[in-house]
């Protein structure tokens, strides 16, 4: 086989893609770069701003915690029957039952 014959105006053209595609490699390159430099940083504020509500949520489960001791305390409180003994004493003038008032149930009579 002879030879090829390369015309001039060919390895000009050669010449001038080569430093294109090399361009076009690095554009290339660069865009994933900062795609994954773009990533990680989003990662990162995603991750701080987690940790941020974390700690808002943590706070505020910490008060809950202690409305509720204090709401068991003031439940306890209120349901005490010395309380309620002197409420019916003092403000509904309650008082104890005579003996004659009061009624013992046994099953389905009534003895007084």
């Amino acid at each position: 086989m002879p030879d090829e014959i390369i015309h001039p105006n060919d390895v000009d053209q050669v010449k001038k893609a080569a430093p294109r595609l090399k361009y076009s490699v690095l554009l290339f390159v660069s865009f994933v770069m900062m795609a994954v430099a773009i990533t990680y940083v989003w990662s990162h504020i995603q991750m701080t701003r987690l940790e941020y509500q974390i700690a808002e949520e943590m706070t505020r489960r910490d008060q809950l915690v202690e409305e509720q001791r204090k709401l068991k305390l003031e439940h306890a409180t209120l349901k005490s029957p010395q309380r309620i003994e002197s409420i019916a004493k003092n403000s509904l003038q309650m008082s104890y039952p005579e003996r004659d008032q009061v009624i013992v149930v046994r099953g389905s009579e009534a003895v007084q």
